[in-house]
């Protein structure tokens, strides 16, 4: 099981930050120790916006144990409005209705329970603009 702990010290995964390469500018979510552009390896930090669209997605009609009680939920690809693209589930949503294209914002929701002791993981998730 990962601790709670493991999940708070990781920043990208409560303030959307990403990595931005110093020496040609590139956007890395999440940060990457080397640029995948232009193989720099000075960054600074970037806080991501929390808007953006649905590239691509699919719907889950059988789910993990740990999810079986949200069935049927959907994971998107969305790209942010700063070009990034980040995986994530799409809530409050009916998964009949999604269609590429359409404008989401990012928002901080309970992702999970972990283990017998109740320990909540929280992240974001996709809603529906």
């Amino acid at each position: 099981m990962i601790t709670a702990r493991y999940h708070r010290e990781i920043p990208q995964r409560y303030r959307l930050e990403a990595g931005k390469c110093e020496k040609c500018g590139h956007i890395s979510f999440p940060p990457r120790l080397v640029c995948p552009e232009c193989k720099g390896k000075s960054f600074g930090t970037v806080t991501l916006g929390d808007s953006g669209r649905l590239v691509t997605f699919t719907v889950v009609r059988v789910g993990s144990e740990k999810f079986s009680k949200e069935t049927p939920y959907a994971v998107g690809v969305i790209e942010l409005d700063d070009g990034v693209k980040a995986t994530c589930q799409l809530a409050d949503v009916d998964v009949d209705e999604l269609q590429v294209g359409q404008k989401v914002r990012l928002v901080f929701r309970r992702v999970q329970e972990d283990g017998k002791a109740g320990i909540l993981c929280y992240g974001y998730k996709a809603v529906l603009q």
